[in-house]
């Protein structure tokens, strides 16, 4: 069987990234250097063991049928009604059609699935994943263009930006590690599209890869974009082809402020935890149906000033959809705002590493100071780094994927 993989070491060979003579050395020592990786393993080995690793994921996140995420165990009722919103999809519709046009019909069809199909689940952060769908590795720079405009039309200008930066860094992290392009770069990103694009019909595309996903889904004029997942390591390139990019720094710094903002009782009740020594996202890939009970201070007890301040921090990762959506999902988060937690674990200084949640019963924010995997620190610390970022935004009780809209559109309208 061939694999991405395979594909990757024959791309790399081809390009003459790797030698075909030392294509065994160099795939043997990749992994350590620089990198403070695991040692990679020989060639012959390597297809195995990622589709191996790739389906235990899927057979134990996919065991239970999806419930979403909840607070206490029971999804909470009537948060989420099937209605127009006024704000048009044609444009995504159109973007959607023209991607799929423009691939191949065997392209096309490993791309299209079902509306309800389980790939929408089936999504990793991290770069060993096998994937389903077309790959941007193997796109022509028409297909890739055709791609990236179903993104445009679905995106902010900034949520477009923050997704190719992803991509980009990606191949810094290659460039860091011994420019490694077989498990690096920045086209191993997958595109799935769920159903027919149509304005009345339920539908949805989505992106994965290493370190951004995006899950879009689509009812009418109705928009789900959840879950979503954006990350990088190195966060910033101080070298290399793509130097001077730099993501999540407003994420950063803006909850770092928001922290800070808050009185002193505030401050106390919202941390969960004077210091950070690991990793603390709890609904990253697999985590569907995570049972994460509300910690932290509620907006409800907090001046009007802080609360405002709190919707606008949740505006940075609502702002990722296009504008007139992320006014809808604002609205919602709005009416729900009194109702809104905020937890951090780690410390509040300039320059310190840390946590944060934001929860409430239709948003779930997590953003995280990770530790090292790809990029050893300079002082050989094993400890959370600025360098290596996750954030991950989903929407709880049962509205991730747009399940919850799809359930009723299925009971409204039977199929």
């Amino acid at each position: 069987m061939t694999t991405r993989y395979g594909r990757r070491v024959a791309l790399a060979i081809l390009q003459g990234t790797i030698g075909v003579g030392l294509a065994g050395i160099v795939l043997a020592l990749s992994g350590s250097p620089l990198g403070g990786a695991q040692a990679t393993p020989p060639p012959t080995a390597r297809p195995a063991e990622w589709e191996q690793r790739s389906r235990t994921f899927e057979q134990t996140g996919l065991s239970e049928p999806f419930k979403g995420i909840t607070a206490d165990g029971n999804v909470v009722p009537n948060l989420y009604a099937s209605r127009s919103t006024g704000v048009s999809t044609a444009p995504v519709v159109t973007a959607a059609k023209a991607f799929l046009a423009a691939l191949s019909e065997p392209q096309r069809t490993k791309t299209l699935f079902a509306v309800d199909d389980p790939e929408w689940r089936k999504w990793m952060n991290q770069h060993f994943y096998v994937r389903q769908g077309v790959g941007f590795d193997e796109m022509s720079e028409a297909q890739r263009q055709a791609a990236f405009g179903l993104m445009k039309a679905s995106l902010s200008a900034k949520g477009l930006t923050l997704t190719r930066d992803i991509m980009r860094l990606n191949h810094t992290l290659g460039e860091l590690n011994n420019n490694d392009f077989v498990q690096y770069g920045e086209w191993f990103y997958w595109m799935t599209v769920m159903g027919t694009p149509s304005a009345t019909e339920p539908w949805g595309w989505q992106l994965d890869g290493h370190h951004v996903i995006i899950n879009y889904y689509v009812q009418g004029d109705q928009v789900v974009m959840t879950p979503n997942f954006v990350g990088s390591e190195p966060v910033t390139a101080t070298s290399g082809k793509y130097a001077g990019t730099s993501v999540l720094q407003d994420e950063q710094n803006r909850g770092l402020a928001f922290m800070n903002s808050l009185d002193a009782a505030a401050r106390a009740k919202a941390t969960v935890a004077p210091t950070k020594s690991g990793n603390n996202n709890r609904t990253e890939a697999f985590k569907d149906n995570v049972v994460l009970g509300y910690q932290g201070v509620k907006a409800s007890e907090l001046p009007a000033a802080a609360q405002s301040a709190l919707a606008d921090l949740i505006g940075l990762y609502v702002g990722i959809m296009d504008d007139g959506h992320a006014k809808v999902k604002m609205a919602e988060v709005k009416q729900h705002l009194a109702e809104t937690y905020f937890s951090w674990a780690g410390a509040a200084t300039p320059d310190a590493v840390f946590y944060y949640r934001i929860h409430s019963p239709v948003i779930l924010i997590e953003f995280d100071h990770q530790t090292p995997i790809a990029i050893r620190l300079p002082d050989g610390s094993r400890g959370p780094t600025r360098q290596h970022i996750h954030a991950v935004v989903r929407t709880p009780n049962g509205n991730d994927y747009g399940k919850d809209l799809l359930r009723q559109h299925l009971l409204a309208h039977k199929h």
